[in-house]
């Protein structure tokens, strides 16, 4: 049987419907072959996972911008002729948009999966599934709910399944990570993601600085790693890292490949409801994570490994990008709580060793 998996964005979304692979493939079809359309910028999230077939990349940025350009034509064609070759039994359109639904609609699979209208981004996607599932009170995490569809045409309950995830890197990943990282080891290596995309999603610099020197204090050898997205979040980080001295280091700008190889050999990662933090996890890195307007019970790192915090105020998960209380909704995330969490693994760290 093949099978055809549509989730194309955000980073940490993909990374957050990871486990329906293994589901697939441990679960439900053994000898299935399963494909993944993804936008181009995220091919690598996929790249190398063994449980998946094939992947088809789309740019659906640049096909809205210029529809009617003979390369977004030829791309298309290229893309339809593609998944029409591989013959698909089946297609789970685990997006639940506009662009996924169009997608869906030149894959040629008879049967198409997806969420109930409540349940989707775009309610016009529902003009593009032939069947949709209802999803169940106890699908609190999107993995839950992207499971949920996944799992509907056949009889096991992932509920009751322990699924995993990886992003694959390279030897000469793992080598470059290991060389960049060797000189630190002399004490805990802690990765900070300042950068995310909303407003309402950020923490305070006074904050990173604060949670910076309790680190430090604590745990003098440590050495605190900034990462960044773009040039203005570099800039950020920067001038984070000037202010807390130097136990403090802004990396280089990576390839996702380069980056996930990086977080499998940090100690402690530390981030807002961001990709790096989805990715962190995702590779068995433990994580500190914190959520304002967004729901750390439908998004967070789940486990044992993983510290969760949401702001204790009245509105939070709240959904907005932009709102007037943002300053003291960053002040409802403490440093003292953050450093709680890293303390906590780094401990239980040093038990197991």
């Amino acid at each position: 049987m093949r099978i055809l998996i549509i989730k194309t964005s955000s980073l940490g979304d993909i990374v957050n419907a990871l486990p329906v692979l293994n589901y697939l493939r441990l679960a439900a079809l053994p000898n299935c072959q399963a494909d993944w359309v993804v936008e181009e910028q995220f091919r690598d999230v996929l790249e190398g996972n063994p449980l998946i077939s094939m992947i088809h990349t789309v740019r659906t940025k640049i096909w809205r911008k210029h529809p009617l350009a003979a390369q977004t034509r030829r791309e298309i064609r290229e893309l339809k002729r593609a998944m029409h070759d591989r013959g698909y039994d089946l297609a789970f359109d685990i997006q639940g948009n506009l662009k996924s639904g169009l997608i869906t609609s030149i894959c040629g699979a008879p049967a198409i999966t997806g969420f109930l209208r409540p349940d989707l981004q775009e309610s016009i996607n529902a003009l593009f599934t032939t069947c949709r599932i209802p999803l169940m009170p106890e699908d609190r995490h999107v993995t839950e709910k992207y499971l949920r569809i996944v799992s509907a045409p056949f009889n096991r309950n992932f509920h009751e399944m322990k699924l995993s995830s990886d992003i694959f890197t390279s030897p000469e990943n793992d080598a470059l990570a290991e060389a960049l990282l060797a000189p630190l080891r002399n004490g805990p290596l802690l990765l900070f993601h300042y950068g995310t995309t909303w407003q309402t999603k950020f923490w305070s610099r006074e904050g990173w600085i604060a949670l910076s020197r309790l680190v430090i204090e604590c745990y003098p050898t440590a050495t605190v790693l900034f990462s960044w997205g773009n040039r203005g979040e570099l800039q950020v980080a920067s001038e984070l890292a000037a202010q807390i001295g130097p136990k403090a280091r802004v990396l280089e700008r990576y390839d996702l490949k380069g980056f996930a190889a990086i977080l499998k050999k940090v100690d402690v990662v530390v981030g807002g409801d961001t990709g790096p933090v989805h990715l962190a996890a995702a590779v068995g890195t433990p994580t500190v994570s914190f959520y304002r307007s967004s729901d750390s019970d439908g998004s967070g790192p789940r486990g044992p490994r993983h510290v969760v915090i949401q702001s204790p105020l009245a509105c939070t998960r709240c959904f907005r990008t932009n709102c007037t209380k943002n300053d003291e909704c960053q002040a409802s995330i403490t440093a003292k709580a953050l450093f709680d969490g890293v303390h906590r693994l780094l401990e239980s760290q040093t038990t197991r060793t």
